[in-house]
């Protein structure tokens, strides 16, 4: 379910009671841990933490008049969800992600090909997550991005 909100706080003011703090608690620690450059914005009626045109002009290669996108933040109907394009496009930190999760949380792994699911927001590993988020730079980002869609 995609959002209207045309800011990341009006997002967050309309969400659930029930899901405000843990997505709010959430957004704070990417925020406070994404490597400079990336910017957080609406992004397809979600939260979307993006590599601005300022930074890459050429923009997102399905339409280049968006940012190139990096992760999003969504309260969906069952789960409130973590987007990482990386995870998708690195093999070596989604290994590294499976065990780290792994080692913290009790529950088991709820995941897409980069779709980290969490049905109750109590379960949400928020350093770990922090920590995910810092492990990829913008200029890392961008080139990865590239080799992928050269192939």
């Amino acid at each position: 379910m995609q959002s209207q909100a045309s800011s990341v706080e009006q997002y967050l003011a309309e969400l659930p009671p029930e899901r405000q703090s843990a997505v709010r608690a959430l957004h704070r620690q990417l925020v406070d841990r994404l490597p400079a450059g990336f910017e957080a914005q609406m992004s397809y009626g979600m939260i979307g933490y993006v590599v601005p045109h300022t930074l890459y002009p050429a923009g997102y290669h399905c339409d280049p008049k968006l940012p190139l996108p990096f992760m999003a933040l969504a309260s969906q109907k069952g789960s409130i969800n973590l987007y990482h394009m990386g995870l998708y496009a690195d093999a070596e930190l989604m290994v590294w992600f499976q065990a780290e999760h792994a080692r913290a949380s009790a529950r088991k792994l709820d995941m897409g090909k980069s779709c980290v699911r969490y049905k109750k927001p109590e379960e949400i590993p928020l350093a770990l997550l922090g920590e995910l988020a810092a492990r990829m730079t913008v200029p890392q980002w961008i080139r990865l991005y590239e080799e992928r869609l050269r192939r």
